[in-house]
């Protein structure tokens, strides 16, 4: 049985607070990703990396989600959910702080990692906050958070290079970053000590463990599950996988369009401004659909259907780019920016499936972590079968074919039911 709001009456916080530091938190989800593109050939001329080591440091981020992403959820059972987003928080910070100082490129892909870390566990842990905090209007708050990813992925892609040129170093451009981390930094660390408060007071007479401080599925204020983990272990559960399935195939999508997208349109005759206009309409198109997307999902008993209807938005858009690029390119990046909506959809789906708090981590931890190490493949082998084709053709037919396992994948993940029931 999901968990009914305890923590807003026990905090005194409205919903409108709670959602706001969701949102402050998420815009924090990807800044330490898309801040480094536009600045990477200033980086590069200045540490002096090949594009050998820049390429690891572009992949790092797919990585570094899937490998901290499958701890992530013991993380939280083991601190407790609110004082390992601190900790998540402060990785960012210090990671993003120390990177743009970094004198080589050891600390450069170090600290790159430690923040790319801290969002890793955030990545998994924010539903689990959303699903204690609105267990009754998980679609209205899974918008907010994921259209506040969507604002993070695109203000640093848009402003890193103006600050560094009125700044006068790329690294003032990374650096700024650390500002809004630093602030969602402080609502974390203050639902923390009330944590730590409450867990004090309910603890034993006489001292005794503390029950609450071991629950992924605690609130800030003491909204638990019954237990610290799911009943089921939802790594046995099919629908899981399906989960796993869906989310990896659609962030591989959203990433190789995110890195070839622009190629692919110049290579079809479009100019190097007009194919990055490309590209930002894609990702613009995401905004009001991660707004609209979980809200009207979470309305319907069975998701298969949106599933299916983003899979067609993407698999027009990959024929539309095979058969004729050039011909109608805001068509495709429309169709393409609809079809990335499953983006939204997989985070709506992670507080679905789930009954408690604490299946939501267990499933969050799974899907996102294999999901983001099975994404890491597609920008790489798209790019390798262009390099031995030598035409867009074949890794478009190849992201076209992908579709159908993700249907599949989709199809499972989106049929009514729990994974922890």
């Amino acid at each position: 049985m999901a968990e009914r709001g305890a923590s807003v009456v026990r905090v005194g916080a409205p919903p409108l607070l709670l959602g706001a530091i969701l949102a402050l938190t998420a815009l924090n989800l990807r800044a330490a990703v898309t801040s480094v593109g536009p600045v990477l050939r200033e980086l590069q001329l200045d540490l002096g990396i090949s594009d050998t080591l820049a390429g690891v440091l572009t992949t790092l981020p797919l990585v570094s989600f899937g490998i901290v992403g499958l701890l992530a959820a013991r993380i939280g059972r083991r601190l407790g959910t609110e004082p390992a987003l601190v900790l998540a928080m402060l990785a960012i910070v210090a990671g993003l702080a120390i990177r743009a100082a970094a004198p080589t490129i050891g600390w450069l892909l170090v600290t790159t990692f430690i923040a790319l870390a801290g969002i890793a566990v955030a990545n998994v842990l924010v539903p689990v906050a959303v699903k204690a905090w609105f267990p009754d209007s998980v679609g209205r708050a899974t918008g907010l958070y994921s259209m506040a990813i969507s604002a993070g992925v695109a203000l640093p892609a848009g402003i890193t290079v103006p600050i560094a040129d009125a700044l006068g170093s790329w690294r003032f451009g990374l650096a700024v970053w650390v500002v809004p981390a630093l602030l969602a930094l402080g609502p974390w660390a203050v639902l923390a000590a009330i944590r730590r408060r409450d867990a004090r007071a309910s603890a034993p007479v006489g001292g005794g463990p503390d029950v609450v401080t071991g629950a992924v599925a605690a609130s800030s204020s003491g909204a638990t599950t019954s237990t610290s983990t799911p009943a089921v272990p939802v790594h046995r559960r099919i629908k899981a996988w399906g989960l796993t399935g869906f989310f990896g195939l659609q962030s591989l999508e959203a990433y190789t369009a995110m890195g070839w997208l622009p190629a692919i349109l110049q290579d079809a005759g479009l100019s190097p401004t007009r194919a990055g206009v490309m590209l930002a309409i894609t990702m613009a198109i995401g905004a009001p659909i991660s707004l609209a997307l979980p809200v009207l999902a979470a309305r319907s008993f069975d998701q298969r259907p949106w599933v299916y209807a983003l899979a067609a938005a993407s698999g027009a858009a990959y024929v539309g780019l095979i058969v004729a690029p050039g011909a109608a390119p805001l068509l495709w990046a429309v169709l393409l920016g609809i079809g990335l909506g499953a983006f939204p959809l997989a985070l709506v789906l992670l507080g679905l499936r789930a009954s408690t708090s604490a299946g939501t981590g267990a499933l969050s931890s799974l899907a996102q972590g294999g999901g983001y190490l099975m994404a890491a493949l597609g920008p790489v082998t798209v790019g390798a079968l262009h390099d031995v084709t030598g035409e867009w053709t074949w890794p478009l037919v190849a992201l076209l074919v992908l579709l159908v396992p993700k249907v599949l994948a989709g199809s499972v993940a989106a049929s009514p039911g729990y994974v922890d029931d």
